[in-house]
C-alpha cells in the first residue's frame, strides 16, 4: 500500500495553462502580422530619410572613371602581351570608347582586326563643364592623333603611348547647370610609360585621385 501511494503521488507535469501560457505559445510560434508591418514601416521611414542624401550621379561618375581606367590598362597590357599596337578612339558625341587590335601596326582598322568598346554610362559625358583646364589642354579630349575621324591614343608593344594627353569626364548636370563642378574628372596619359593618372576637381583645385 505504501508503494502504491507513493507511485500515485508522482505525476508528469502537463503543459502550462491560462492566459499567460497562451501568449508564450504565440511568441514561440514567430512574429505576428502587426509586428512585421511595424518593422516594414520603420524601414520605409529610414529609406525615405536617407535616400535624398545619396548622390547617384557621384557613384555613376566613379563607376565610369574606373571603367575607363580599366579599359586603358587592359589595352596597354594587350599591346605588350601580343606585341602589336592597340588603338583607343574617343567618340565624344556618343560618350563611348572604341578599342581595336592593330595587328599590322598600320594605324587603321582592317578587316579581321578585333574591335570592342564601352560607353561612359547614364549621365556621364566627355568634358569639364566650367571647371578650370588642366595643363594638358582644355578640350574634352586632348589627343591630337585621329583614327577613323576620332581622337585616338595608341599603345605600343613596349607599353608606351603615342603621345601625352588626356580627357575629361563630367556629368550632364554640371554641363547643363554650370554648377556641380566637383563632378569633373581628368585622366592624363604619360607618353613614355603609357601610365594614366586620375584627378578629381574639388573647388577650388584639382587633386590627384589615383
Amino acid at each position: 500500500m505504501e508503494r502504491q501511494r507513493s507511485t500515485a503521488s508522482i505525476r508528469t507535469p502537463g503543459p502550462p495553462s491560462g492566459p499567460g501560457a497562451a501568449r508564450a505559445r504565440r511568441r514561440r510560434s514567430g512574429f505576428s502580422l502587426i509586428e512585421v508591418l511595424i518593422v516594414l514601416v520603420v524601414i520605409g521611414l529610414l529609406v525615405g530619410i536617407t535616400a535624398p542624401k545619396i548622390d547617384v550621379v557621384k557613384y555613376r561618375l566613379e563607376s565610369g572613371m574606373q571603367g575607363v581606367g580599366m579599359t586603358l590598362l587592359a589595352a596597354e597590357r594587350q599591346a605588350i602581351t601580343q606585341q602589336h599596337d592597340v588603338v583607343v578612339t574617343f567618340d565624344v558625341p556618343n560618350g563611348a570608347i572604341h578599342i581595336f587590335d592593330d595587328a599590322n601596326n598600320n594605324g587603321l582598322k582592317d578587316a579581321g582586326e578585333r574591335q570592342r568598346g564601352m560607353t561612359l554610362g547614364e549621365g556621364v559625358v566627355f568634358g569639364r563643364a566650367e571647371a578650370p583646364a588642366r595643363p594638358m589642354g582644355a578640350g574634352p579630349v586632348t589627343f591630337t592623333k585621329m583614327v577613323n575621324g576620332l581622337p585616338a591614343l595608341v599603345f605600343h608593344r613596349d607599353g608606351s603611348a603615342s603621345e601625352s594627353g588626356g580627357f575629361y569626364l563630367t556629368s550632364t548636370r554640371a554641363v547643363e547647370s554650370g554648377k556641380h563642378l566637383e563632378d569633373t574628372r581628368s585622366i592624363e596619359v604619360e607618353r613614355a610609360t603609357g601610365r594614366a593618372t586620375w584627378y578629381r576637381y574639388g573647388p577650388p583645385a584639382w587633386r590627384q585621385a589615383f
